[in-house]
């Protein structure tokens, strides 16, 4: 099924986790895909893989941003799909926070967001879709997690407004709110072995599905909201969660 034929796409964070799996699913769809990553080899191994086009930026240099933005352009023309997908996860505990760790987190998960649909504004078309990764974490308290979802609530309440904003372009503008997915991230946020499991069991323990999600199932609702048949939907807010935001007493 070709439900975004002749689309561009754009993915920051597209080398791993979601942000690859959605480069598949849209390619699979029938847009033309562009990726982005902060690291030149995990881009190009990426890109390669997936057979579209791969550009080296980091969401947190504007001046790259900008770079980026000329590069499609001259690529591609204008983009149809905006994924706003960079993200990272820091834990740390209250009372032991740093600038950096702060600095870092509402950087690439909020400013950089933010800054990604400033740069792509202008060479968006008309009736374009933009998605941003939140995190079901916006909703929910985790102990450690405090700044991760400060930023990813931050995120949820820049897109109702940038909805606002860009409807008169006929431009949508959704979040999507991830549970515990199983993607590289965990592995980026400093524990050991024996810490990740233990992490993942007490979350495991709290999804009433019993599992972690799939980076592909998260993929397929991008696209979803991505194609013409959510195109009746800005504002809004997906959870993809596995059911544990509802916090079930007795299961």
């Amino acid at each position: 099924m070709s439900k975004l034929q002749n689309r561009v796409a754009v993915i920051t964070g597209g080398n791993s986790g979601i942000g690859y799996a959605t480069a598949k699913k849209m390619k699979e769809d029938g847009a033309k895909v562009i990726i982005t990553g902060r690291s030149e080899e995990r881009v190009a191994t990426a890109a390669s893989e997936l057979g579209v086009t791969g550009i080296v930026a980091d969401v947190l240099d504007l001046n790259a941003m900008d770079s980026l933005v000329a590069k499609v352009k001259a690529t591609v023309g204008n983009v149809d799909i905006l994924f706003a997908n960079a993200g990272t996860f820091l834990p740390t505990p209250v009372g032991q926070l740093s600038e950096e760790v702060f600095d870092t987190q509402m950087g690439i998960n909020f400013k950089g967001a933010v800054f990604t649909t400033e740069k792509f504004e202008p060479i968006l078309n008309d009736g374009a879709s933009i998605i941003n990764l939140s995190s079901v974490l916006a909703h929910a308290g985790m102990a450690n997690g405090s700044i991760y979802s400060a930023s990813k609530a931050a995120l949820i309440a820049y897109t109702r407004s940038a909805a606002t904003e860009l409807a008169s372009r006929g431009i949508r503008v959704n979040s999507v709110l991830p549970g515990p997915i199983d993607t590289p991230i965990y592995g980026k946020t400093g524990m050991d072995e024996e810490q990740l499991n233990g992490f993942a069991q007490a979350i495991l323990n709290s999804v009433p599905l019993k599992r972690f999600g799939q980076a592909e199932e998260v993929a397929k609702l991008v696209s979803f909201l991505a194609s013409d048949d959510a195109a009746f939907i800005t504002g809004g807010e997906y959870t993809i969660d596995g059911g544990i935001i509802i916090h079930p007493l007795v299961s």
